[in-house]
Parts: structure tokens; C-alpha cells; sequence
């Protein structure tokens, strides 16, 4: 089995929609996909309806989350979207979205760049509004090359010139909401340096001690060495190891089943959930 357990569509910052996603699973030889869009579940419903035969989807979403000043990103899978705790927290982070992207917006014009609301709204195209949308203005504008030249320091990276802080859950409460609402949690790229300042191990260690599932470890922005040390991180804490292609669509370069997951720890992770189950493809549009 080929599993990748992080993808993104255009009901985030992906450049597939949820349907086309689907599909490109399924063509990149794919048996199951995640659909982790940014602090929503909008686009599990498409998703469903153009299941290919052969393919299944687990539901799931990517939680902005900061603990001592460090961003850092949740995987949740399998949990009820209705529940009406974590649906509140979902909604509060994403409604603090757009004014954070004006804020920034406002900050790139002062530094000289001409990026607008309408160009931003635009890119994201009814998405969760996030930074990567805001990237992509840049590069649109052609003040850098690529949507991974603007998460610098000069300009999107944590603390960087442009950056604005938004509302982001604290993770040992995230992960209480996420196992209340009956799912599975594995925290994504804790060791991509790229986008600023990591989470440290003891507070991975704090996290593995609330019920945190996994570690994310096989992923592009992780190099053969830290994978070797996050998987002995992992086997310290008992913590499940996940690996995924975290992508985009044309946003970022990494093609579909990348990285893959374990089918054991696929059927671990299926075993924990309790709020939903994966969705067997019968034939979609």
C-alpha cells in the first residue's frame, strides 16, 4: 500500500481542488490520501463525492498551533468535524486569518511592494487565507523566485520583516479537542527549520505526554540525518511514525507519495480514531 497522510487543496492553500486531488491520488498510484487543508474541513465533501475507485480518503486538517513563541502545525485525522469544541477553535483561528493577511499586506507595502488584498483574495480563491497565498503574490510581483524564497526572514518567515503573529491554539489543548472529538494526532514537519524556529524535544515530550500520536517524519524538508533522529526521538516516546508528501498542487515542488506511511502504522492510527472512519472510493466524478 502507498499512503501519503498530508495534502492540501484549494479549500486551503493547495492548487488542486479537493476533487482534482483526488484524482492525481489515484493517478500517482496512490491507495490512500489525507486531505489536511489548514484549519478546515470544507473540502472533505468534494473529496468524497470524486472518490476514484481504489482510492481511499482519510478526513482530517492541519491545525495552526504556538507553544513558547514556536508556530508549529497539528496533524488531526479521523475526528468528528461537528464536534462543537474543536469546530469553535477551528473557526477562531481561521476567522483570524484575514485580518492578519491585511496586516501583512500592510507591512509589504511599506517595505516597497505593491502586493494588494484583491491580488491575495485572488490567489487564495475562496481558500483558508494563509501566508503561502501571500508568497505567491511575491512572486507573481516578481520579488522572489519561488513561494519557498519568501519564507525568509526578509519577508514571511516567523519574526521576519512582514510577519504577523495570528491566533494559534496552544497544542496540548489542541490535542485535547482533537481527542475529545474521537481523532488521531501526529505533529507535521517538527523539524523544518526552513520556516523558522522548531519545536524542542522537551516540548514534544510535553506533547507525547497529553496523547500526542505521532511524529511526522519522512517529509521533504527533513534531511536523512533528522529523520534518524526524529525516528529515535519517537522510539523514546512511543510515538508513531508518519511520513507524507505535504502537497500543494504547483504551489511547492514535491509530487504526490514523496514520503508514504507505514501500512502498520496506517492501521494503528485507524484502530485510535473514533470519530470517523476512512471513506472507501466506489467510483467518483
Amino acid at each position: 500500500m502507498r499512503i501519503d497522510l498530508h495534502c492540501h487543496s484549494t479549500a486551503s492553500d493547495g492548487t488542486d481542488t479537493p476533487a482534482e486531488l483526488m484524482r492525481a491520488a489515484a493517478g500517482a498510484g496512490l491507495d490512500v490520501v489525507a486531505l489536511t487543508d489548514h484549519d478546515t474541513t470544507r473540502g472533505h465533501a468534494e473529496a468524497r463525492a470524486a472518490l476514484p475507485e481504489g482510492l481511499t480518503l482519510v478526513t482530517g486538517a492541519e491545525l495552526s498551533c504556538r507553544t513558547d513563541g514556536v508556530s508549529l502545525h497539528l496533524l488531526a485525522y479521523l475526528f468528528d468535524p461537528e464536534e462543537p469544541a474543536l469546530l469553535a477553535e477551528r473557526e477562531l483561528v481561521r476567522d483570524d486569518r484575514v485580518p492578519r493577511a491585511h496586516a501583512m499586506i500592510a507591512k509589504l507595502n511599506a517595505l516597497g511592494v505593491p502586493v494588494s488584498w484583491e491580488q491575495v483574495e485572488r490567489i487564495a480563491a475562496g481558500g483558508t487565507v494563509g501566508r503561502p497565498h501571500l508568497a505567491s503574490a511575491l512572486v507573481e510581483l516578481g520579488v522572489v523566485p519561488t513561494v519557498s524564497d519568501a519564507f525568509t526572514p526578509e519577508w514571511l518567515a516567523d519574526g521576519g520583516r512582514a510577519f504577523v503573529d495570528k491566533h494559534e491554539t496552544d497544542p496540548v489543548e489542541a490535542i485535547r479537542l482533537v481527542k475529545s472529538a474521537g481523532g488521531v494526532t501526529v505533529l507535521a514537519h517538527p523539524a523544518a527549520a526552513k520556516r523558522g524556529r522548531t519545536v524542542p524535544p522537551d516540548a514534544i515530550a510535553a506533547m507525547a505526554a497529553a496523547g500526542l500520536d505521532g511524529l511526522e517524519v519522512d517529509h521533504t524538508e527533513h534531511d536523512q540525518d533528522t529523520r534518524t533522529r526524529l525516528r529515535g526521538l519517537a522510539r523514546d516516546l512511543d510515538l508513531l511514525v508518519t511520513g507524507s508528501s505535504d502537497y500543494h498542487g504547483t504551489r511547492k515542488t514535491v509530487a504526490l507519495g514523496e514520503n508514504t506511511t507505514d501500512p502498520e502504522v496506517y492501521g494503528e492510527i485507524i484502530r485510535r480514531a473514533t470519530g470517523a472512519f476512512p471513506v472507501p472510493g466506489t467510483g467518483g466524478a
